[in-house]
């Protein structure tokens, strides 16, 4: 019986452990708008949390964005993979009017009327310039930097960090996505 009490009391703490932390983390911040003609064009990734659906791609990721008559935007990611290329082809659109805060879809046009699979595309970072945007979502289980150029200067990377850190996002996790030289 005594196995049972210190179980359900590990369980009781791991469980208001979890929800104080959930409970303590702030709203994450956006940019509060992006001129999104400016925002479309090609974006090459610095770093991500790792996430499955990137699993394949070993270097030269890339997103592509561009503007559609309709106000959504098509996104075209790209990377190389160890038998080859990948491409994916998919629809981000506007939540609530706001340009800082998209919903992105990668399935096949015909499902893109269901409810489900569309995620989260926040933009928490934009230089004034345009010449780096940081791309996370409320959980802070995703997150991508992403330049105009295929490397950061040192100086935009410490102030990435600083960023995130205000964000609640660990700049540590982030891993380097590897660019070949254009």
């Amino acid at each position: 019986m005594s196995r049972c009490r210190l179980s359900l009391a590990i369980a009781v703490a791991l469980v208001t452990t979890v929800v104080t932390a959930s409970a303590t983390e702030p709203p994450l911040t956006t940019v509060g708008s992006v001129d999104v003609a400016r925002y479309a064009g090609l974006w090459y990734e610095i770093a991500n949390y790792p996430n499955r659906f990137q699993k394949v791609c070993v270097r030269n990721t890339t997103a592509e964005y561009t503007v559609r008559d309709d106000g959504n935007v098509r996104v075209v990611n790209r990377c190389d993979t160890a038998d080859g290329t990948s491409n994916v082809d998919g629809l981000a659109r506007r939540v609530g009017g706001s340009t800082d805060k998209l919903e992105v879809s990668f399935l096949p046009a015909a499902l893109r009327w269901l409810p489900i699979g569309w995620g989260d595309y926040w933009v928490i970072g934009l230089a004034p310039d345009y010449r780096y945007a940081v791309v996370g979502e409320p959980s802070r289980k995703y997150l991508w930097v992403l330049s105009r150029t295929p490397t950061l200067s040192a100086e935009d990377r410490r102030a990435i960090d600083a960023l995130l850190r205000e964000r609640g996002y660990d700049p540590a996790l982030l891993v380097a996505t590897a660019q070949d030289p254009r």
